[in-house]
């Protein structure tokens, strides 16, 4: 059977949207694991990173099994385990356990990403394309717009676990869309053999590079532990570059590098990237924490934004189309830039109007961001690396995140720490007083945004004085987190001034078999 286009889109909307439905309702269920499970900051940032850790190693050997083993097959086996895995995390009785079943479902997630890029490059024509990624970006958005109200509805009248449970039905119905509709494709010219050496060298060194940023907040940034990772990082690195150029069939070719767009493409996604997961991954924490929102009403304050994204992706897709991606791109940038340097402003009680603009513009701005540097970096890649450039396109927007949530996490927790000991407040006693052990425990509470309080044990006095104090450290470290996700969007303006449209090589024919 023939894969038809546009069937292959929905089969292939449905798995994405599994995958950000996913995303969106980790964030609004943050608050809920963090008190169920007693989770710190850091093992919900675990619960994130861990996820985005084990895409990032697993996006690029995942696109090279696509093209060998046909994207079909490789991206229904990601549906099926992602949605198994997401049904453990809901039984998970332990931080850990969620953790480590988070890990698992991360490889799966990487089987599954790239693939899907593989079978819309393969399925639509040139000159389709980019409406084809459109339309993909808008199922994201859409489930995004979702998963606020629908994580916020469950969270808050169910549990935190159903909001796994929703991804259960999604995927057997990915899987019977794409059962029925989907071709097992594969290049002509792809490999038939996998670089194994380059495979461990890779995930070593992607490995190496995000565990040491994780655990910065924790050791340093000048720490040996921390500079010993990022050095191997950049050792394996090399090493695997020096392999690249030796091996007989190469995980990564090199020569994709030189095209100028394609590089900047990746640049760019990482940078995106950094900046949306770093900066979102504060805004449910200061929604529930500070504001004192509901689950339920987070998801509402959020939803201008996630619909914004869904009706911006396809206009993103037909401005590119008609304009090229330079100057969308930069629109968006700029967009975005903007609504960061908005959010970095926000105070302790803001209300629907104040939040609703930042987010209508980080919408419409990262609309033309996501599909204009896929386009680039899938569009300047011949038919026959489609799926690893997928997978490149993939573990960049993964190792953005894991950067953004780290860096800038350890941004916020490093603002508190030093802020938080002169605003203590004196009737609380003195902090240099309070043991080690406690004063960490009381830091990763304010770094959630929420107070270190007992309302039923604690003198109403004494409730309000570090409130005003845990509000006010909090915010500070918020507020240089969004305006460091401003400064990296504004960079991205310059690079983005060298971009031009993928060429879409139309030479290779695709084989189904």
């Amino acid at each position: 059977m023939q894969g038809h286009p546009w069937l292959t889109l929905l089969a292939v909307a449905f798995g994405v949207m599994m995958v950000a439905l996913d995303g969106t309702v980790v964030g609004i269920a943050n608050p809920a694991i963090s008190k169920d499970l007693d989770a710190s900051l850091a093992d919900l940032q675990w619960v994130t990173n861990g996820y985005l850790l084990a895409l990032a190693v697993c996006l690029i050997p995942a696109g090279k099994l696509g093209d060998r083993y046909g994207h079909k097959t490789i991206f229904l086996i990601g549906a099926a385990g992602f949605a198994t895995t997401s049904l453990l995390i809901a039984f998970s009785q332990s931080v850990q356990m969620l953790i480590a079943f988070r890990v698992l479902q991360g490889v799966f997630g990487a089987l599954l990403q790239p693939t899907a890029l593989g079978l819309l490059r393969n399925s639509f024509p040139g000159n389709k394309l980019n409406m084809a990624i459109g339309i993909w970006g808008a199922a994201i958005s859409t489930a995004t717009a979702a998963g606020p109200i629908v994580g916020g509805l469950l969270v808050e009248h169910v549990s935190w676990q159903s909001v796994f449970y929703i991804n259960v039905p999604i995927g057997v119905l990915t899987l019977v869309v794409g059962i029925w509709a989907l071709a097992n494709s594969r290049v002509a010219g792809a490999s038939n053999k996998i670089d194994y050496i380059g495979v461990a060298l890779l995930s070593a060194a992607m490995f190496c590079l995000v565990w040491g940023v994780i655990k910065s907040g924790e050791k340093g940034w000048g720490s040996a532990y921390t500079l010993g990772f990022t050095l191997a990082a950049v050792v394996l690195l090399a090493v695997f570059a020096l392999w690249q150029t030796k091996a007989p069939e190469p995980l990564m070719p090199l020569v994709m590098f030189r095209n100028r767009s394609f590089s900047i493409g990746i640049v760019l996604m990482i940078f995106m990237a950094f900046a949306m997961f770093g900066a979102m991954f504060f805004i449910t924490f200061y929604l529930q924490g500070v504001n004192g929102l509901s689950p339920m009403e987070t998801g509402v304050r959020m939803l201008p934004m996630s619909v914004v994204m869904m009706i911006g992706s396809p206009i993103g897709a037909f401005a590119i189309t008609k304009l090229g991606p330079r100057i969308p791109i930069i629109a968006g940038l700029a967009l975005s830039a903007t609504a960061m340097a908005l959010l970095a402003r926000l105070g302790e009680d803001a209300s629907f109007g104040s939040t609703m603009l930042p987010f209508v513009l980080l919408g419409f701005g990262l609309s033309p961001i996501m599909v204009g540097a896929t386009d680039i970096i899938v569009g300047n890649a011949s038919m026959e690396l489609s799926g690893v450039a997928s997978g490149i396109q993939q573990a960049a927007m993964q190792v953005g995140g894991a950067l953004g949530t780290a860096v800038l996490g350890a941004v916020v927790a490093s603002k508190v720490s030093s802020l938080l000991p002169d605003r203590w407040p004196a009737s609380a006693g003195a902090y240099d007083q309070i043991p080690h052990g406690q004063r960490e425990t009381i830091e990763g509470t304010v770094s959630q945004g929420f107070p270190p309080v007992d309302p039923k044990t604690m003198d109403p006095g004494v409730v309000d004085a570090i409130t005003r104090a845990s509000d006010s450290t909090f915010l500070d470290g918020m507020q240089l987190a969004f305006t460091i996700a401003a400064v990296a969007m504004a960079v991205m303006i310059v690079l983005a001034l060298f971009v031009k449209q993928g060429e879409k090589r139309e030479g290779a024919v695709a084989v189904h078999v």
